[in-house]
């Protein structure tokens, strides 16, 4: 079986097969402890600007502009197509889960930096 990328909130207590875990937050979730969070990376680098996070709010209709904003910060960002390489290597070695702290499971910016992380 291939091995994945998957996306899961940092409140979710970590599972064996979360495999290499990485909060893709720009700001450390409240209430989590650094031992808790299982953590073997922190790509705050490849978080939304936090002038896109501020307008977007987590409101889901904002939801597809959102997607489209970000996607477009994180192909101007010389920096996040390094962890588009990562990612692909980590992924060789095990499954790779991106950890985010938003509430809403279905409107978030882990769904999008998945998205564009596998293109």
């Amino acid at each position: 079986m291939a091995n994945s990328l998957k996306i899961k909130r940092i409140y979710e207590e970590p599972a064996p097969d979360d495999g290499t875990r990485i909060l893709v937050d720009r700001l450390w979730p409240r209430g989590v402890k650094k031992e808790r969070a299982a953590l073997d990376g922190w790509w705050k680098v490849v978080a939304p600007s936090p002038e896109l996070r501020k307008w977007f709010a987590h409101d889901p209709e904002k939801f597809e502009e959102f997607r489209v904003l970000y996607t477009a910060e994180l192909d101007e960002n010389p920096e996040a197509a390094k962890y588009r390489e990562k990612i692909n290597s980590m992924l060789k070695g095990g499954n790779v889960t991106l950890l985010y702290g938003a509430k809403d499971p279905e409107h978030n910016h882990a769904i999008v930096l998945a998205e564009w992380l596998m293109h």
